[in-house]
């Protein structure tokens, strides 16, 4: 019994650097940011701020146009829409690079795999002034030789929205496209074979082997890329929202919802608010999604 206690004090006594240091860098400010949301600390009350319990959260969930909510359903409707495009378009190419007899494939895998090469914070403003612009942009160039006057790509919010899930598909992609393909490697050749001979169609085998054969094996891919999707920030903010290049979008994800709140508005109490109840969803989220693979 001694020799076992000792052992977890020395278990414990090497891991309290790590653990030390894992408090500081995630729990103390999760800890604080709850604190500051109870508060009602902005530019005007830095140092003499005072507690004002659930204001923030009661503001946020129940005040209809303090913009939560909109951009809570507009984030919701952002992950929906990229997710169900990532998946469809990602299988489709993933199909065709295993396309058997395919000649070139590795030099097509290669091109497919350079957008999530490049920098995320370079392709979106390539995007952004390259293909976007007003003036010079690409687009307008080719609406220009076609007779039409020049549009504002990412003055309105569904246009806005539209080129924001284009350029987030275009830095996504590559990821599902990597995972789908490896997956259906790794189906067995002879499972098609079968079927083929009993006089199955394209669809047929591809709702009845292939969907879930990969299912187990790109679901993880799916979850991470969910939560990925659904914190996005750099595609949204610099595309439309960035300090001094604004375009007249008001699409806002609640990620750059809080983040105007944070450092426009200067409004620190309802944005650790606001940040409080995106870290709640993502654990619900979380919670959800082990939950379900527990019952599988």
């Amino acid at each position: 019994m001694k020799r076992k206690k000792k052992d977890m004090l020395f278990s414990y006594a090497w891991s309290a650097p790590s653990l030390i240091l894992i408090a500081l860098m995630v729990v103390f400010p999760i800890l604080y940011t709850g604190y500051i949301s109870l508060t009602n600390m902005n530019v005007y009350h830095w140092f003499d701020f005072s507690i004002i319990g659930l204001g923030n959260y009661a503001r946020a969930l129940f005040v209809l146009d303090s913009g939560f909510m909109t951009a809570l359903l507009a984030t919701i409707l952002w992950t929906i829409v990229n997710m169900v495009i990532q998946l469809v378009v990602a299988f489709i190419l993933a199909s065709l690079l295993n396309t058997p007899k395919l000649r070139l494939r590795k030099l097509y895998k290669t091109i497919l795999m350079v957008p999530w090469a490049l920098p995320g914070y370079v392709s979106i403003l390539i995007w952004k002034t390259g293909m976007f612009n007003t003036q010079f942009g690409l687009l307008n160039q080719w609406m220009e030789k076609l007779g039409y006057d020049p549009v504002r790509w990412l003055g309105s919010d569904v246009s806005a929205f539209i080129c924001c899930t284009v350029v987030n598909l275009w830095l996504a992609l590559p990821f599902m496209i990597m995972i789908i393909d490896g997956a259906l490697q790794s189906i067995d050749r002879s499972y098609y074979e079968s079927v083929t001979l009993d006089g199955a169609t394209w669809l047929q085998r591809t709702f009845y082997i292939t969907i879930p054969t990969i299912r187990p094996m790109i679901a993880p891919a799916v979850i991470i890329t969910v939560f990925t999707t659904f914190k996005q920030f750099d595609v949204v903010y610099l595309l439309t929202q960035q300090a001094g290049a604004k375009t007249g979008s008001n699409f806002h994800t609640i990620l750059t919802y809080a983040y105007e709140n944070a450092f426009i508005t200067n409004n620190y109490g309802y944005s650790s608010a606001i940040s409080i109840i995106i870290f709640l969803l993502l654990i619900l989220f979380s919670a959800k999604f082990q939950i379900q693979e527990v019952d599988e």
